[in-house]
């Protein structure tokens, strides 16, 4: 699932969080997503900037949903979790047995696969620590670093009952 899809599907709380801790901590990344979405869409930036914090949300929530923002909204997931996510990122890489620095950064390359045992296992801490939308948003994320992703993955992410990104 590539990241228009996966904004289709998010629950809208999730992609608010996302926005307001940038709105909050990364104001420059806010606003020049704001901007670039404004812009993709023909429209000037003043005409988004003007609705409510709500409201903008909202209609970039909506922007992502389209194929030609497809790299924003991954980039933005990635940033978000690289920093307002760290903890899961850790509890991740630990759980795969992935070398990070500490603060769930990869150090060398990703593996070519992962051990069944411990992506099950890797699945059930991340749900049951940050709940199943959040781990699954992340897991949908994770299986885009590399171009083909991981099968065994791909397989859980449509078969596991519990992996929704979306409880409502």
């Amino acid at each position: 699932m590539k990241s228009p899809e996966i904004y289709k599907e998010v629950a809208p709380s999730l992609v608010s969080e996302m926005f307001m801790y940038f709105r909050e901590e990364d104001r420059n990344l806010y606003k020049t997503t704001l901007a670039t979405l404004a812009t993709n869409k023909k429209l000037r930036p003043q005409f988004v900037q003007k609705k409510s914090v709500a409201d903008q949300i909202t209609w970039m929530h909506n922007a992502l949903k389209f194929k030609n923002n497809q790299d924003i909204g991954e980039h933005l997931l990635q940033v978000w979790f690289m920093k307002a996510k760290s903890d899961l990122l850790v509890a991740a890489c630990d759980g795969l047995g992935i070398k990070h620095n500490g603060e769930g950064y990869v150090e060398g390359d990703l593996p070519e696969k992962l051990e069944d045992k411990k992506l099950k296992e890797t699945i059930d801490t991340l749900i049951e620590k940050f709940g199943g939308p959040l781990a699954t948003l992340y897991l949908y994320i994770f299986n885009l670093q590399t171009p083909e992703g991981w099968g065994n993955l791909a397989k859980l992410l449509d078969t596991d009952k519990r992996l929704v990104l979306n409880e409502a």
